[in-house]
C-alpha cells in the first residue's frame, strides 16, 4: 500500500502524494505475542487511525477540486441530438387554398456538435484555481497535522505504558525492601532487641507494598487499553512493546529557544494550513472583484438536420424532403451593469473573509510561539528534575542500606529504618516519573514544533487484515 502517513516533505510533496494514492480498506492486526517499537506503533496508528483516514481523503477532494477549477480553460464539447415533430397553421391565399391556410407538418431529425469557449474573463477563472489550489495545499497541511497529532498520542501512550511498567518494577523493589525489613525486625525480635509492635509495624509496611503493587498492575493494564485506543484498535490489554533504549532525541533543544521558536513557525502544517487558507480569501476576493467586468465566448455549433415536411392542400402534397449539414457561430460579450449590489455585496463579504483568515493566522503564530516556549521550558525542568531525581534515589539507597546494618546492630530504632526505606520508595518511584518526564517532554517539543513524524514511512511490515 502507497503511504502518505509517514511523508513530512515540502506541502506540494503531500498534496501531491494524498491525490494520487488512495488509502487501503485493510486495518492492521496487533498481534499481542510481539514486542512492538515506537516506530511500529505510530506505523500502525496512521494507518488505522479514523482521524488520519478522514484528513486523507478531505485532502483528496481537495486535489479534484483543483482539477474542476482547471478544466475551466479548457473548450466545452458536447454532442446534440434532436428527434421531433411539428404541425402548425400557416395562413395561405383563399385562391390557392379554400380554407385560407394549410396545416404543414414537419418531422425533423437534428444532430451535431456544440462548443463553447471562454476567450476573456479579466482573471476570473485564474483567481478561482489559485484558490483551490491553497486550499489543496491547506488540506495537506492538516493532514500532516491530523497525522502528527495521532502520532503524538501514540508516543504519549507509549511513554505513559513505559512508564506504568518501570513503576511497577520499581514497586516489586520497595516490596522486597519491605520484605528485608520484616526480615530484620523478626530477627532481632528474635534475639531480644526488638518488640513485637516492632515486627507488626514492618509487616504492615510489606502490606502497604503489596497494596501498592497490584494497584500498579491494574495501572499497567490501563495503560494497555489506552495505547490500544491510541492506535484505532479494539479495546484490549493484548499489547506488548519494547522497552525504550534511551531517551528520544532531542537534539533540537540545545538551540536557542529563539530557533526553536523560528523552526516551530517555519514547519508546524496547522500554521501552514492557516497561511495557504489566508492566500484562498486573497484569491477569492480577486475573483470577486473580476466579476465588474466582462465575459468574452465563443459559441458554436455544427449539425446534420434531417426534414420531411408535408402540406394539408387539397388532400395533402409532399415538400422536398433533404438532409443538410448547418452550422452558427458567434462570438458573446457579456456584462452585468446593474444586479442591485450583489456584485458590491460580495466583495465585501470577500474581504471580510480575507481579513478573517489573516486574524486567525496571527492567533495561531502567538499560539504556536507559547506552545514552543512551554514545551521548551518543561523539557528543560524535567531534565533537571530527572539529575535531581538521580541524586536523590543515590542517597536514599545508600542511606537505607547504612539504616538497615546500623539496625542490625542495634544502633537505630526500627522506626528510623521504616523513615530510610519509605525515603528510598519515593525514591524509587521519583526515579521512574522523571525519566517519563523527560521522555514525554522531549515529545512534546517535537509536537509543539511539527517535528513529530518520520521522515519516510516505516520499512517495517505490518500484519493486516481485511
Amino acid at each position: 500500500m502507497a503511504q502518505c502517513v509517514g511523508v513530512v516533505g515540502s506541502l506540494p510533496v503531500a498534496a501531491n502524494c494524498t491525490a494520487h494514492t488512495t488509502a487501503t480498506a485493510e486495518f492492521a492486526v496487533i498481534d499481542a505475542s510481539k514486542p512492538y517499537s515506537l516506530d511500529e506503533l505510530i506505523d500502525i496508528a496512521e494507518s488505522n487511525n479514523p482521524r488520519t483516514r478522514i484528513a486523507w481523503e478531505q485532502a483528496k477532494q481537495a486535489a479534484e477540486r483543483v482539477g474542476m477549477a482547471r478544466s475551466e480553460y479548457y473548450p466545452h464539447l458536447a454532442g446534440l441530438a434532436l428527434l421531433g415533430n411539428e404541425k402548425f397553421i400557416n395562413p395561405f391565399p383563399k385562391p390557392l387554398a379554400p380554407q385560407g391556410y394549410t396545416m404543414v407538418e414537419n418531422p425533423s431529425a437534428d444532430a451535431g456538435l456544440a462548443l463553447e469557449y471562454t476567450i476573456l474573463d479579466f482573471g476570473r477563472r485564474r483567481a478561482h484555481l489559485e484558490t483551490e489550489k491553497d486550499l489543496q495545499l491547506s488540506a495537506a497541511a492538516n493532514f500532516q497535522r491530523a497525522n502528527q497529532n495521532v502520532a503524538y498520542g501514540v508516543v504519549v501512550a507509549y511513554y505513559n505504558l513505559a512508564t506504568a511498567e518501570a513503576k511497577l518494577g520499581a514497586m516489586r523493589q520497595i516490596l522486597s525492601t519491605a520484605h528485608t525489613t520484616e526480615s530484620s525486625a523478626e530477627a532481632q525480635l528474635a534475639n531480644g532487641r526488638a518488640t513485637l509492635p516492632d515486627v507488626l509495624n514492618a509487616r504492615a509496611g510489606t502490606a502497604h507494598a503489596e497494596y501498592d503493587l497490584e494497584a500498579g498492575i491494574g495501572d499497567m493494564g490501563t495503560a494497555r487499553v489506552r495505547l490500544r485506543e491510541a492506535l484505532g484498535a479494539e479495546p484490549s490489554d493484548a499489547i506488548t512493546i519494547v522497552d525504550p533504549d534511551s531517551p528520544p532525541n532531542t537534539d533540537e533543544v540545545s538551540t536557542s529557544i529563539a530557533a526553536l521558536v523560528a523552526s516551530a513557525q517555519q514547519d508546524r502544517p496547522d500554521l501552514a494550513a492557516l497561511a495557504e487558507k489566508m492566500q484562498a480569501a486573497e484569491q477569492r476576493l480577486k475573483a470577486a472583484d473580476s466579476a465588474y467586468r466582462p465575459t468574452v465566448e465563443f459559441d458554436s455549433k455544427g449539425s446534420v438536420l434531417s426534414i420531411w415536411p408535408t402540406v394539408s392542400k387539397q388532400g395533402g402534397s409532399a415538400l422536398a424532403d433533404t438532409t443538410q449539414f448547418v452550422w452558427n457561430v458567434g462570438v458573446k460579450i457579456h456584462w452585468d451593469f446593474f444586479d442591485g449590489g450583489l456584485r458590491k455585496r460580495e466583495v465585501l463579504e470577500r474581504a471580510s473573509e480575507q481579513r478573517e483568515a489573516a486574524e486567525e493566522f496571527r492567533e495561531k503564530h502567538d499560539d504556536v510561539t507559547r506552545e514552543t516556549w512551554t514545551a521548551y521550558l518543561q523539557y528543560k525542568t524535567a531534565v533537571r528534575q530527572q539529575q535531581a531525581a538521580q541524586t536523590l534515589l543515590a542517597a536514599a539507597t545508600t542511606s537505607y542500606e547504612a539504616s538497615l546494618e546500623a539496625y542490625g546492630y542495634g544502633v537505630k530504632n526500627l522506626i528510623d529504618l521504616v523513615n530510610a526505606e519509605s525515603q528510598l520508595a519515593v525514591a524509587r518511584l521519583a526515579d521512574v516519573q522523571a525519566k517519563s518526564a523527560v521522555q514525554t517532554s522531549a515529545a512534546n517539543l517535537g509536537y509543539a514544533t511539527g517535528k513529530m513524524l518520520r521522515q519516510q514511512p516505516s520499512s517495517n511490515p505490518v500484519p493486516r487484515q481485511p
